[in-house]
């Protein structure tokens, strides 16, 4: 809650400073009020003293309140709400004492003091004092209701970023080993020219995995560039087996997505439909802008399910399951996330997520 005329601040961040502000404010405000009334309703000047001290009494005796109320609100709410109604009954009987006191010795030479001074001063006082508690702990409660807001949006944000770390960690790793197979059979065949340009194309994908935090968002260019590389690893054991294509729409190459979203999709499609044929098959990355969504599609020339792509109790249906939960996380319910056999026989994905261009985790 920012106040005009103090700056760009929320006007509670500082409560010091918030304090003494409605404190001395409120007062001098209804000094002012009881002034121009006295001077409206013919009074003399004489009046202004008593009042003055009246309203100093008063801004003292509520300071000390405010340093009771503080402290009582630490405790448990018996206590709190015990001790905040005995101090509210000590302050008003303080305050009019004082203020009969002053108005019997200004108004009546300091003669017989008169008990309806103070009958009627603790009724204009209950009320006063008891707006000006009501206030205080409104505006504290207000301000610890903001804080645990806060906390919890902090909290909640910690719990969805620990979440996209998780999955993204989740990644299946067996490229990797059958990476470091091929380099290591490679190797032994004396095919060391090969080994180095494999072992250059990992390390250049596992420090891609790196520099981008788990939680991050990257543009579909960078994804895309990250998953030829990681094809271009693939393509050295399966040769001409691996055929990939890629057809991005420039309206989309600065769109944002998780980083690492697409490649288990890549993953499992040379897992069940190249590995498993002769012949390979054909993988394809498509990008393009439907309206103001992004629309993702990578599909393959497989066998589609009957491989067994898809199945929810194999490492596959782990990794799609693992995909729709980045993205739940990442656009919440403005993504949609559709797999099944395509009509070629194949199997395809299909990715649709809002347009978030020049975005940043």
């Amino acid at each position: 809650m920012a106040i005009p005329g103090l700056g760009s601040q929320p006007f509670f961040d500082d409560k010091n400073r918030a304090f003494w502000t409605l404190q001395t404010g409120g007062w001098t405000f209804y000094l002012l009020l009881r002034m121009a009334s006295a001077v409206g309703n013919g009074m003399s000047v004489s009046f202004v003293i008593p009042l003055i001290v009246s309203v100093a009494s008063g801004y003292s005796i509520t300071l000390v309140l405010s340093a009771l109320y503080r402290w009582l609100m630490t405790r448990k709410p018996l206590i709190t709400w015990g001790g905040a109604l005995a101090a509210f009954f000590m302050a008003v009987m303080a305050y009019s004492l004082i203020d009969a006191w002053v108005y019997n010795m200004m108004d009546r030479g300091g003669g017989r003091f008169d008990g309806s001074l103070f009958l009627g001063s603790f009724t204009i006082n209950s009320l006063l004092i008891g707006g000006w508690t009501a206030l205080y702990f409104g505006i504290n409660f207000y301000i610890i209701l903001e804080q645990r807001e806060d906390e919890m949006l902090r909290l909640e944000g910690a719990a969805s970023s620990a979440q996209l770390a998780m999955l993204r960690y989740q990644l299946n790793p067996h490229f990797l080993f059958n990476t470091l197979n091929s380099i290591s059979t490679l190797v032994l065949l004396k095919q060391t020219e090969r080994a180095n340009a494999m072992l250059s194309r990992l390390s250049s994908f596992l420090r891609y995995t790196l520099v981008y935090e788990p939680t991050a968002l990257v543009t579909v260019a960078q994804e895309v560039e990250t998953l030829k590389l990681y094809l271009d690893i693939e393509k050295m054991r399966f040769e001409e087996r691996l055929r990939a294509h890629f057809e991005i729409d420039s309206a989309v190459s600065e769109a944002r997505l998780p980083s690492l979203l697409l490649q288990p999709l890549v993953e499992n499609a040379i897992k069940y439909a190249v590995t498993p044929l002769e012949d390979g098959a054909d993988i394809s990355v498509e990008a393009r802008l439907v309206g103001d969504r992004v629309r993702i599609t990578v599909s393959d020339t497989g066998q589609g399910e009957s491989s067994g792509y898809g199945d929810p109790t194999s490492s596959t249906g782990v990794g799609l399951a693992n995909i729709r939960d980045r993205l739940q996380q990442a656009f919440g319910e403005a993504q949609s996330f559709i797999y099944g056999t395509n009509a070629a026989g194949g199997f395809t994905v299909t990715i649709e997520m809002p347009l978030r261009a020049g975005e940043t985790a």
